[in-house]
């Protein structure tokens, strides 16, 4: 399924032109990345956006998408159509927000992420999570650099804030979120069909 400023990815993931304009990435078993860019695709629209466009990435298992909403509002709406109908869901495992895409080089992801970060008050503690897809940069270079010069305190089990940084090949998301702001589909549905003792 194509859209606006996407193409068949025949190319390496880069930045420029391919991913540019991406503003959520999603998972999926390696066999169902068309299954999953199709549900993608109709579940944005069914949360209101009116002309998503959804498409496989050159990264098995990994789909990209730009919706005209925010793409935090865009995962709660998602969120809510999972409460309507856990088994409603069946190709995608996460859905996660980029709010933007910068190029794959530890200074840049740093410069990004510090910027972003702007928005994590006083006394807000954050946690920076690395996830990274062909690529040679290392997760604890990356979190050393991002780490220095943020003045807020480190907390891994309850920050209230999460650095991401989703390194795809050439290009990578950032985006400053809550901890809510992934939404993870296989852990949500198993809390809501759990059994009360």
């Amino acid at each position: 399924m194509g859209g606006r400023g996407y193409k068949n990815h025949e190319v390496p993931i880069s930045p420029r032109p391919m991913i540019a304009d991406l503003n959520i990435i999603a998972t999926c078993d390696r066999i169902r990345e068309s299954e999953a860019c199709s549900e993608l695709w109709m579940l944005l629209r069914a949360v209101g956006d009116e002309s998503p466009a959804v498409d496989r990435t050159r990264i098995r298992g990994l789909i990209s998408a730009r919706t005209g909403l925010d793409p935090l509002e865009a995962i709660r709406g998602l969120r809510e159509e999972l409460r309507r109908d856990p088994e409603g869901i069946k190709a995608l495992l996460r859905v996660i927000p980029v709010q933007a895409v910068v190029e794959s080089d530890t200074d840049t992801i740093k410069e990004a992420s510090h910027r972003m970060a702007a928005r994590i008050g006083e006394g807000e503690p954050y946690r920076i999570t690395v996830e990274k897809r062909r690529t040679g940069l290392r997760s604890r270079e990356l979190i050393e650099a991002i780490a220095e010069g943020l003045p807020q305190r480190v907390d891994l089990e309850n920050p209230d804030w999460i650095v991401l940084i989703e390194v795809m090949g050439n290009a990578t998301g950032v985006s400053v979120i809550p901890p809510d702001g992934i939404l993870n589909i296989q852990k949500e549905r198993a809390l809501l069909t759990a059994k009360p003792e």
